[in-house]
């Protein structure tokens, strides 16, 4: 959370009828964090650690959601936080305006400076 400048909002113990939405059985014991950062809210899900599959590092090439890329001030210091808050920096993808980082479940993240999102074409909203 704070590796990547979100704020805390508020979490949510599930109750166990959401064992048919999220798809598994009960005992469910799911916890719902959400933060948010810049106007987008991200939810994060956490699992009793019984419960947890072995973590297994993806590939941007898979199918689904690979990546989620996200704008930071200092690529070098966002690289440096999330080590720090227990993930991984790929220092050999860095190119400059974007690096990948891995968080501590092994998810790709892109981090991107302002002058890589400065440079795209105006938002169309």
């Amino acid at each position: 959370m704070d590796a990547l400048g979100f704020t805390y909002w508020w979490e949510l113990e599930a109750p166990e009828e959401s064992s048919r939405l999220v798809m598994l059985d009960t005992p469910l014991e799911l916890k719902a964090t959400y933060l948010v950062r810049d106007g987008l809210v991200l939810e994060l899900l956490t699992f009793h650690p019984d419960r947890l599959l072995p973590v297994r590092a993806g590939t941007l090439a898979e199918p689904g959601l690979t990546h989620i890329s996200m704008t930071v001030p200092d690529l070098d210091a966002a690289m440096e936080r999330v080590v720090q808050f227990g993930g991984q920096a790929l220092p050999e993808t860095h190119s400059g305006t974007a690096v990948m980082v891995r968080d501590p479940d092994g998810q790709l993240i892109e981090l991107l400076t302002p002058e890589f999102r400065d440079a795209r074409p105006p938002w169309p909203g």
